[in-house]
């Protein structure tokens, strides 16, 4: 790619790693440059919490905004009782109302830790629910003035459709009716906002150009898609995955601890992308930081996980993670901010088998997985091996709290309350 961006925007996502691909680099630069200008990212509300996986998108509308732009964030309150096809081997799961605007609220959290909502500049983002434009349509109405621009040879083209096709999985009318909703959002974003650009994962591709297509028709505007790379780490896994399930934004769903061990433990080979594209540490720096090697790599990590967690749990939280993680892996102590089972006395009862203890804790997501654990060495309680899966843990043993392993990188503290 040997384009030279005019706009700062279109320039960050550049050197920084952002982008995949561009309807129109030349268009959208000049429309950059000409002054402030919205653009928006979808989110379905399918869990009470976006992951990892997400967050090279609140990255691109985070950088959007410090670029002197206007990021919308378009809640799926409509979309996710459709359920975006793109690229799944079967249909999700339908959602109902409660539980879409349950899961919107969790959602809702995390955003203004990295967007600003608040201010008075022309650059103020919002938040919109595209449930407000959807839920009252006129199906005969939106066939007439908004399906007759469709073609549904060209839908069965794309590839996140084609794929599913070829599997010969099924593809129901529902879902296929997806990519015309999605469709629609741009074009009233424009009409309603003159949002000019929808971005998203690269994967969003056909359902942005369906968009951009659909506008062009109905309005006769010009407008632009941006994406970015879907991310895997280094050796080959889904980005916002980890040992233990998905790595989720929401503290309540996944400690500030537990998320920054997930990016302190980042492989060597992708600390430099990943210092570019999730935090704001310049360029330089990062490549400086992305090439060192041996044990000098590890400061380069504690400097990700520190950037990374603050901006999405704030300073404080990076901090005592980094002085948890200290105390645990360099003293072998037990840290303040490790994850904490709390037992009441009614849960202890006359005892309780460590199988279930590292189930509950988090550590094993089953008492199978949990003998095996023990079984292969990679369990200790306080520092100290634990070989004996039957072992019962009774009141006298939580006199204290006890500190239990899994592997090098993964503890849990278990207390008694009362």
């Amino acid at each position: 790619m040997t384009y030279t961006p005019k706009s700062d925007f279109v320039a960050v996502m550049m050197e920084r790693g952002f982008l995949a691909d561009c309807t129109d680099y030349q268009g959208l630069d000049d429309a950059l440059i000409s002054g402030v200008r919205p653009a928006y990212i979808g989110f379905d509300a399918t869990a009470k919490s976006l992951h990892v996986g997400s967050l090279i998108q609140i990255m691109m509308l985070r950088w959007f905004q410090k670029t002197g732009h206007q990021p919308i964030t378009l809640m799926g309150g409509g979309t996710t009782k459709v359920g975006d096809p793109s690229f799944r081997a079967d249909e999700r799961p339908l959602l109902d109302e409660a539980a879409i605007n349950d899961n919107i609220a969790g959602i809702k959290k995390v955003f203004s830790a990295y967007i600003d909502y608040d201010t008075d500049a022309p650059n103020k983002a919002l938040m919109l629910n595209n449930a407000e434009w959807l839920d009252g349509l006129n199906y005969l109405e939106f066939l007439r003035d908004i399906g007759r621009h469709f073609s549904v040879n060209r839908m069965l083209s794309f590839e996140s459709v084609k794929s599913r096709l070829d599997r010969e999985q099924s593809l129901s009318f529902l879902e296929f009716n997806y990519m015309i909703l999605q469709a629609y959002d741009f074009l009233e974003l424009n009409r309603r906002y003159g949002c000019i650009l929808q971005m998203g994962g690269s994967d969003q591709w056909g359902n942005i150009v369906n968009g951009i297509d659909l506008t062009r028709r109905v309005l006769d505007n010009e407008i632009y898609g941006l994406t970015s790379p879907l991310l895997t780490t280094s050796d080959g896994k889904k980005m916002g995955k980890s040992q233990d399930g998905a790595v989720w934004l929401n503290s309540e769903m996944r400690s500030p601890y537990e998320f920054w061990q997930f990016w302190r433990n980042t492989t060597d080979a992708d600390v430099g992308r990943f210092l570019k594209l999730y935090t704001e540490l310049p360029v330089e720096e990062c490549e400086r930081l992305g090439a060192l090697a041996g044990s000098e790599v590890n400061a380069a990590k504690v400097i990700l996980a520190n950037a990374v967690t603050t901006l999405c749990h704030g300073a404080e939280a990076a901090a005592a993670a980094e002085a948890t993680a200290r105390e645990v892996f360099e003293k072998g102590g037990v840290g303040d901010d490790l994850p904490t089972l709390s037992l009441s006395p009614a849960d202890l009862g006359d005892g309780i088998s460590i199988v279930q203890l590292i189930v509950k804790s988090g550590l094993a997501k089953s008492g199978k997985d949990a003998k095996r654990l023990i079984s292969e060495n990679g369990a200790k309680i306080d520092d100290q091996p634990l070989t004996d899966a039957g072992l019962m843990i009774d009141a006298g043993a939580l006199s204290s709290p006890i500190k239990l392993s899994a592997g090098k990188k993964r503890h849990a503290l278990v207390k008694l309350d009362g």
